[in-house]
């Protein structure tokens, strides 16, 4: 099985090609014991990418969400990696920035973003779902600022012993909103040109790669939804961009949504393999055997899974065993506890 196989990927050599996606689930602002059981319990994935994580104070736009800008969340991100790596894994740390997708509630401020633009989104807060509002246009001074929390959160995942970062520039967010000329009206440096739209993503990269830390970054070509939603002009700038990054460590792609009667889309990845000449990661949609598909058509390097994984930790040995797999319960994603976090009894059951 394709999945299984050991590959080389951005400098490690894993022992399967079953990848963590990146996977929010609002358990804390600082790691605890909690999440380093629950890293601990998908370590035997080829590689485990957290859940997005704040590179500033400035960043947030989610509750109990853990950051890496302090040194009580290095420390805590410390134990996660320690115990992923006493069990034989490889973690990176994926680094988030939610830009004009926050609010004040979070923020104790209105948000910036690249223009006076509304996003049009929803933000979870602690006291409900709230719209989103015309955020501050960020200035030069600030774009810079956020460049060096870039680069601060990771030197920080270093220090936390982590083996790579992964840049999110993907969905709704900040990154995403430089790149789409719907959110970026900007006449500067940053904005008024599709060079000058993917110009933060690059120096952004830049500044986590001159840490010494390996890089990913993930992109989302095929996003729909709102003013986020990329379209034929948009995804050919996307492509440009995919052509500037070719010092990762791996791509890391979110496909089109799939249907109850439709698998992933391989047509659509493969623009990107022949864009890109390091290893790609594919997500969205993916069950084993189309996972052990696009693998075998050469098309990706490996396939990453969120919502199997949240509910079946053991997921690659049940890939191995041709297991059936535990189903997930959406109540318990965000927030809470251990139900549905460390507790899954679905998983007992059919393991037993």
């Amino acid at each position: 099985m394709s999945l299984l196989t050991p590959a080389d990927l951005g400098g490690w050599r894993l022992p399967n090609r079953v990848v963590l996606a990146p996977t929010t689930r609002a358990r804390g602002c600082v790691p605890t014991d909690l999440q380093a059981e629950y890293y601990a319990r998908r370590a035997g994935a080829g590689l485990v990418i957290t859940e997005g994580t704040w590179v500033s104070e400035r960043a947030v736009g989610f509750p109990n969400v853990p950051g890496v800008h302090t040194d009580e969340q290095v420390a805590g991100w410390r134990r996660v990696t320690d115990v992923v790596h006493a069990l034989g894994g490889r973690i990176v740390l994926q680094l988030w920035h939610t830009g004009a997708v926050s609010h004040a509630e979070l923020l104790g401020t209105r948000p910036a973003g690249p223009s006076a633009v509304d996003p049009q989104e929803y933000v979870h807060t602690a006291t409900g779902r709230r719209p989103t509002v015309t955020p501050r246009e960020m200035s030069a001074g600030e774009i810079r600022r956020t460049v060096e929390d870039y680069r601060t959160a990771a030197g920080n995942a270093r220090r936390a012993g982590f083996d790579g970062v992964e840049v999110a520039a993907h969905g709704v967010y900040l990154l995403a909103q430089f790149l789409h000329p719907r959110l970026n009206r900007r006449r500067d440096a940053y904005g008024g040109s599709a060079r000058a739209r993917r110009k933060l993503v690059l120096d952004v990269v830049d500044a986590v790669a001159g840490t010494g830390i390996a890089v990913g970054v993930r992109l989302a070509p095929y996003w729909t939804g709102g003013l986020f939603t990329v379209d034929d002009a948009l995804r050919a700038d996307l492509d440009e961009l995919v052509r500037d990054l070719d010092r990762l460590a791996y791509l890391h792609l979110r496909g089109p949504d799939t249907g109850p009667d439709t698998g992933p889309d391989f047509a659509a990845f493969a623009r990107y393999r022949r864009l890109f000449d390091g290893a790609v990661i594919v997500n969205n949609g993916f069950d084993r055997d189309s996972g052990n598909a696009v693998v075998e058509a050469g098309i990706a390097d490996a396939v990453s899974y969120a919502r199997h994984f949240v509910a079946n930790p053991d997921l690659v040995t049940r890939f191995a065993l041709g297991r059936e797999l535990a189903a997930g319960d959406p109540a318990t994603y965000y927030g809470g506890g251990v139900a549905g976090y460390l507790e899954h009894p679905e998983v007992a059951a059919v393991s037993g």
